[in-house]
């Protein structure tokens, strides 16, 4: 079993510097210990997903301007700009939180920059899902 992740969860992104904290905006009206609970659509960029700081990624085009042309490159971090169109994955199949699968803390979310965002911290520690 795992934790359900609320409003706060730690996140990190495996081409971040720095972690970042989700955001759950209540409309869905499902707490889980006190916060909002969190299912697998919260994923829009800067709303629920904040930047990690700088990124490193090669397929960044923020990144990829930087590298010096003559090889080899040195890859220089610029500010992270998350890019998320895909839900988490995987969610909770039996636990509906505002009529989509809820947010488990073994979900992950992809980035179009090639990184991968994982919950670190879900944000509380008493409620689990199958």
């Amino acid at each position: 079993m795992s934790q359900a992740v609320c409003a706060g969860a730690m996140m990190t992104c495996s081409f971040g510097a720095a972690p970042s904290a989700l955001v759950v905006l209540p409309m869905n009206r499902t707490m889980a210990g006190g916060p909002p609970m969190a299912n697998i659509m919260d994923n829009k960029p800067f709303l629920n997903v904040p930047p990690f700081g700088v990124c490193s990624s090669p397929a960044n085009p923020n990144v990829a301007s930087k590298i010096p042309i003559p090889p080899p490159g040195v890859i220089k971090p610029q500010p992270c700009t998350p890019c998320t169109v895909a839900p988490w994955v995987p969610g909770a199949p039996t636990v509906m939180v505002g009529n989509m699968p809820a947010l488990t803390s073994t979900s992950k979310l992809m980035c179009m920059w090639g990184g991968v965002i994982q919950i670190v911290v879900p944000g509380q520690f008493t409620v689990q899902t199958p």
